[in-house]
């Protein structure tokens, strides 16, 4: 006799479904705090072996690190993170927070009152409380990002910044790398705005923070007399990296998009959405230097999309003008009576090789050997 095969019930069952949907995302938030928790007892971990070298590096000399680097990976073969130069990462991780006089994000008082009462002087607490902020914040990000952070930082601002954004966007490692190389440190909040004049006080402040100057296109390939089209053309089929360089938070609506006014039809370049602004972004391209009366038209522009785009619930659209170059001190006359909030940056195009090729090309003095021996 043939086995009858029942349907197994669960499988058309709502309940079950439901029930088996939040075990599974109980499973994967237990998956990420286990390992938050794991990362963050390691970054922990190297913050007090950088501090301990650190204590007795002057004390045994330049040969200690080693001889310690030998000794653990003998004693703990299975452990990774006791090379020579990762020892080397801690005592330099340690050193440059170490510094650091004032805590990041925190009153000291604040922080010196949860410390436990003793004999500690208020200097002594105030440095505890320090080295207490800083293990806090560090510990939140992977131990790469870190190394990437303290070593290519120039003072420890710009390792606020840099662990900040990576906290907030959830930047990788290569995404890290790219933000740091561009120098976004130096070009974030640098465009020339009206915004305090035009936005509400918050809206203003993080509206400013997020534009840049000069923006970087890179890997685009352009004629040398390239034009605005070909320009908008190249940032749309590189849409990913033209999202990376404006920063998290924009939403692509589109190009060239139309706006019906009177009886003559007009197009926004570029047209984006700002989902912590709730507004808008109008962000229009110029190949050549910035005139006045490029202000006046994206005005314009705003104007329009105000009546034509905007939901009640948004708030006011933003423009952004992003030119060759610009003149600062052109540019605030222009924007001075303009009630409507404009930002202008200038471009650069980074036209990069990449890496694998760079070492197979002639250096600029090999180049000049040979003319001459031609």
């Amino acid at each position: 006799m043939e086995e009858i095969i029942k349907p197994n019930p669960l499988k058309g069952s709502p309940e079950y479904k439901e029930w088996l949907s939040n075990l599974k995302s109980k499973i994967r938030s237990t998956q990420i705090k286990t390992a938050l928790a794991v990362n963050a007892g390691l970054i922990g971990f190297y913050w007090e072996l950088g501090k301990m070298i650190s204590e007795k590096q002057t004390v045994w000399g330049s040969k200690f690190i080693e001889q310690l680097s030998k000794d653990l990976k003998a004693e703990f073969p299975g452990m990774e993170g006791f090379s020579r130069r990762n020892l080397f990462n801690t005592v330099q991780f340690y050193s440059f927070y170490s510094k650091v006089q004032q805590p990041v994000g925190q009153i000291v008082q604040q922080v010196v009152a949860q410390l436990p009462n003793g004999s500690k002087t208020t200097n002594e607490k105030s440095q505890q409380a320090v080295d207490l902020n800083w293990q806090q914040l560090v510990a939140k990000i992977p131990w790469g990002h870190n190394i990437l952070i303290f070593s290519k930082s120039v003072d420890i601002n710009e390792a606020w910044f840099y662990i900040q954004k990576t906290i907030e966007d959830g930047w990788s490692r290569a995404v890290l790398t790219l933000q740091i190389e561009s120098g976004l440190y130096q070009r974030q909040g640098k465009a020339i705005t009206n915004f305090k004049k035009t936005l509400p006080d918050i809206s203003s402040d993080l509206a400013h923070q997020l534009l840049k100057d000069p923006y970087q296109f890179d890997f685009l390939t352009l004629t040398e007399n390239y034009k605005e089209h070909e320009l908008e053309n190249a940032l749309v089929e590189n849409i990913t990296k033209f999202l990376l360089e404006l920063g998290s938070g924009f939403a692509y609506v589109g190009k060239q998009v139309p706006m019906q006014v009177g009886e003559k039809e007009f197009a926004i370049d570029l047209l984006f959405y700002h989902l912590k602004l709730r507004a808008y972004v109008v962000i229009e391209l110029k190949t050549t230097e910035f005139e006045p009366e490029y202000a006046g038209k994206l005005s314009f522009y705003l104007s329009a999309a105000n009546d034509l785009l905007r939901h009640p619930t948004d708030n006011p659209t933003i423009g952004l003008l992003i030119c060759k170059n610009k003149n600062n001190i052109i540019v605030e006359y222009a924007l001075k009576n303009i009630n409507q909030p404009i930002g202008v940056s200038e471009y650069e195009l980074t036209r990069q090789f990449p890496e694998q090729f760079r070492s197979s090309l002639p250096t600029i003095e090999e180049i000049e050997n040979e003319l001459k021996s031609v």
